[in-house]
Order: structure tokens, then sequence, then C-alpha cells
């Protein structure tokens, strides 16, 4: 197997809304495609990827310093030793000559080229990715269901409570659960009323809430607001602070007694650790949400999970941030405790096979080879534009 070419561009993802840090309103991502020389009904296979939201396109890094690199390798170097495509060595390829630290952007892009390489690998064996993924790295048992949730509640223009309440009620007539609303937009007293709107949704069930503040808060204000909503019995609390505070969310983990989620804006091995080590993070209720397309691609996130087995973390604490189909393949792969959804935003990329359907809280896998972006109608016709 050789590499022929490879694709990349941008597509935006735009939206209206806004969190406590940011609105989304310029937001684009990276698309990626890797050509390979094997045909298959007269087309080559091609590998896809792209870079999840939250973080803009990556595109400078990918034309100075990654791709450049994964055009010059030994195609011997990419490949495992029964021949077969291995992405774990082509990551090494394109770290050539980066020096430890900085992830930032730089974990972006490398994550964009790692997803389309893996896409690649499973469709070369013509299976879809969780099940490529599970005989490799896994029990080869992968989960046949993945736990989703309904992410939204985003502040908007002109958005009132009733619109917040009718939102999470389209949420749940989908087939979800469980949903997460933003806070820290606002001040306390707002968010406590916002809160309580959706809970008179939820029948009153705190534990099919999620509250995300996006790292807005500092200590004082993190301890005010988990004091306030703690008798709610939410499902999580989550990046209360800084992703790098690690002392803010230790002393939190002290004084708020319901679980904590963090780790979606940390994007290696390294800074993973810290947060294990520093953050407090408490493994028989907390969860980690690092996103394997942000954070240097699957080939790290592999890393991460050795490192949670090795201090005592189960696989089914990670929940990674993104909704979308990458991170959907690995939960079941990898037996995660579920995967986030986004119910109609961050269009094309977001979301998951145009026929998936929610059940009870759950989502099915695709059984087509790779991630399986091919029945992501709209998405698959940009992605083919780059290289048709």
């Amino acid at each position: 197997m050789k590499i022929v070419s490879v694709h990349e561009g941008v597509v935006p993802i735009s939206s209206s809304i806004r969190n406590a840090w940011i609105d989304f309103s310029t937001m684009d991502c990276s698309i990626f495609a890797v050509v390979s020389d094997v045909v298959r009904d007269g087309r080559p296979v091609v590998g896809y990827g792209f870079n999840s939201n939250g973080r803009y396109s990556a595109g400078e890094i990918l034309h100075r310093r990654i791709v450049p690199r994964l055009l010059a390798a030994d195609p011997d170097a990419l490949l495992a030793e029964d021949g077969r495509l291995d992405p774990t060595r082509a990551w090494d390829v394109v770290m050539t000559n980066e020096k430890p630290g900085g992830h930032g952007e730089r974990s972006v892009a490398v994550g964009v080229v790692d997803m389309a390489l893996f896409d690649l690998a499973a469709k070369l064996a013509e299976q879809p990715l969780y099940r490529w993924l599970s005989d490799r790295y896994g029990d080869g048992e992968p989960d046949d269901q993945v736990f989703v949730y309904a992410a939204g509640g985003y502040y908007a223009p002109g958005k009132t409570l009733t619109d917040l309440q009718e939102e999470m009620r389209r949420f749940l007539d989908s087939g979800y659960r469980v949903v997460k609303m933003k806070i820290g937009g606002a001040d306390l007293a707002e968010d406590l009323e916002r809160i309580e709107a959706v809970l008179d949704v939820l029948d009153g069930e705190g534990s099919r809430l999620m509250v995300d503040v996006n790292g807005r808060f500092d200590l004082d204000t993190a301890l005010a607001y988990g004091r306030a909503i703690e008798p709610y019995g939410l499902f999580w609390y989550e990046e209360v602070g800084d992703p790098l505070d690690y002392r803010l969310n230790a002393t939190l983990s002290e004084h708020y007694r319901g679980p904590i989620a963090t780790g979606e804006n940390l994007f290696s091995l390294q800074d993973a650790r810290n947060l294990i080590r520093y953050g407090g993070m408490r493994p028989d209720r907390d969860f980690i949400q690092v996103d394997p397309a942000l954070s240097y691609g699957l080939t790290e996130y592999l890393r991460i999970q050795d490192m949670l087995a090795q201090h005592g973390w189960s696989s089914r604490r990670c929940i990674p941030h993104g909704g979308h189909q990458f991170s959907l393949h690995i939960a079941a792969a990898l037996k995660l405790g579920g995967n986030e959804s986004y119910p109609g935003e961050f269009q094309p990329t977001g979301g998951f096979a145009d026929d998936a359907v929610v059940r009870d809280g759950y989502v099915g896998l695709t059984q087509t080879p790779g991630i399986g972006f091919e029945g992501k109608a709209a998405f698959y016709e940009v992605l083919r534009e780059l290289h048709d």
C-alpha cells in the first residue's frame, strides 16, 4: 500500500450559538483525504479525517510541516510487519523534528491526519473501524451500541426559558435520556433559573442533566456555583475552570461531592497525566473528556488510555468530547462510557450516520468499512470534492 496523494480543505461549521467563552459564528475546521494506490470497484480507497469542533482549522501547520513529512516518508515506514498500513507508525513520521511541549494547535493538525489514516486502514481491511480497533487494541468484543447524551442549551440571541425547554424536549423526543446545557454565560441567579427550567422538563431528575462552564470560572465562582447546584444531584459539573488549572479542579473536588468532568481541552498524554496526578480527579465518580480528534489522534488517545489504566481508571469513566462518528467507533471498540452528541449543530461534520437512530439514550454503529463518513451524505459530498 502506498499513498498516492493527500488533499486538505476547510469547511465552515459556524453557528449563532455561544457558550460562556466564545460564539461559533466564525468556526471552521480542516478536512483531509488520503488517497491510496489500492483500487476497488474502479476507484481508489480513500481515508478521510477532520478536526472535530471547538478548534479552528489547522491548515498552515498541515501545509508547512505535517503533510510534507508524510509524503516524504518511505512507504514501508508506514506499514506494520504484516505489510498493512499502521497509523501509529505514521504518527512517528509526522512528528519528526517536533520538540516536546507546545501541543496546542499542532495536536489538531496531527489528529486530522491520524483520523484519515485510521479510516483508510479499516477500509483496506474491509471492516468498520470499531471492529478493526477492537481486534487490535481492545478485547475483540466491542460494544454494539454506545450511550450518547444530547449537548445543547447554548446561549443565543433572544432565547427564552421556554425556548430552552422546547429544545430539551426535542432531544428527549429524539431518543436521548440525558441532556447537557451551558452555564457561566450569565450570572448565578439567571443560570439557576435556566437549570430549574430544564429540570422541570426532566421531571426533576438531576441525574439526567449535565452543566458545562467551558472553563470560565475562577475558584470563588466555581465554589459558589458548586454549592448552589450540588442539591440538584446532576450527572456532572463540567470544565469548571481553565483546563490547565489543576489546583482549581483539585480544590473544587474537595468541596463538590457530585461528579466532575473535564479534559476536552487537554491535547496530549502529558497534559492528561498531569490532570490525573494533580487535578483531584476521583476515579469512582468523575469523567475524562479528551477528544481523540483534537489530541494528536487515536494514536495518542491509546497512550492516554494506557496511562489511565495504570492509575486505576476504568475506560467507562471516559466520554469523549466532540459528538462525531470517529469517537463513536472508539467508544464502542475501547468500551468507553459513552460519546457526546450535538443534534443538528456543527454540520456537516458533526453527528452520526444519516440513518442512525437513538433509542433510550443509545445509538448503534455503522457497518460501513472505516469510520463510515460515506453514510453522512452531505459530509461525504464535501469530502469527495477534495480529491475528485
